[in-house]
């Protein structure tokens, strides 16, 4: 990666076959927008940024040099070897097809508490829809941050609240496990802080302590929001890949980095049924 700093953007190159859009369009966050120009605008954390891609160069806009260097190279897992990962996955067959189909598809490392709410939000839900619940969510109860964009709303802010409360979101029985969620993290009866040096399976059983949060959900965010990557949610796409492609299980070459080779073939598959 190289970067060069100006005063109107950030300009970073060198990032072997990084896809912007791939990247944010994929499933994996719901806080990004393109506009017409193809310009991302998103938040994270507590920063909102304006991202675009011009060849192998992407820009960012309305970001210092602290900000990019101390969040958001962290956040897009720039400093990741991808081609090294991406030649080990290519040693099975069928997942080279699929990393071949998105090679661009990095995995973010987005902050623990959203990614648990997001993926407690996206049960049985659509990108379109999980996108809405979470603009409504962070517009109603989020602080305000310039741009016309409010911060992710913290658990002890969503705690004390009732299901009524959350009316407005359109969340319908999402509502009940996001204050159960919001309860048990702000209480520190399910501490993120300890999730994320726990082994697995015990990091697993503490998020699966909130109501609606399964193993899916829990494996979700363990890889997007603690950065677990060996962890490999199955969804129905997932489960369609496995039983199609990799009936005898995941290939060996990928069992270390599961969660970006997951991320792969959760890309291939979708996008392979919606060109059909």
């Amino acid at each position: 990666m190289r970067t060069e700093y100006c005063k109107e953007y950030i300009k970073v190159t060198e990032l072997g076959d990084f896809s912007l859009a791939d990247t944010l369009n994929c499933g994996q966050c719901f806080r990004w927008d393109e506009d017409a120009e193809g310009v991302f605008s998103g938040f994270a954390g507590k920063l909102g940024c304006r991202a675009r891609q011009e060849d192998d160069a992407v820009y960012f806009y309305g970001v210092s040099k602290e900000e990019f260097d101390g969040f958001w190279v962290e956040y897009f897992d720039f400093a990741r070897d991808y081609g090294a990962l991406r030649n080990a996955f290519c040693e099975d067959e069928v997942l080279a097809e699929a990393v071949r189909f998105a090679p661009g598809i990095r995995v973010l490392r987005q902050e623990p508490w959203e990614a648990l709410c997001s993926f407690i939000i996206s049960q049985n839900n659509n990108i379109k829809r999980i996108k809405g619940i979470v603009a409504r969510l962070c517009e109603e109860f989020g602080d305000k941050a310039g741009g016309g964009m409010s911060t992710f709303p913290a658990a002890e802010k969503l705690a004390g609240l009732c299901e009524d409360d959350l009316s407005g979101l359109r969340c319908g029985f999402r509502a009940g496990y996001i204050l159960d969620a919001a309860r048990k993290v702000a209480s520190k009866e399910v501490d993120l802080d300890k999730v994320a040096v726990l082994p697995l399976d015990e990091a697993r059983a503490q998020l699966m302590k909130i109501r609606g949060v399964g193993p899916k959900v829990a494996e979700c965010t363990l890889l997007y929001g603690f950065g677990r990557l060996e962890c490999f949610p199955v969804d129905v796409w997932i489960k369609r890949a496995m039983e199609s492609l990799f009936p005898d299980g995941l290939p060996a070459c990928a069992a270390e980095y599961a969660g970006i080779a997951q991320q792969y073939i959760f890309h291939y598959m979708r996008m392979k049924e919606e060109n059909k």
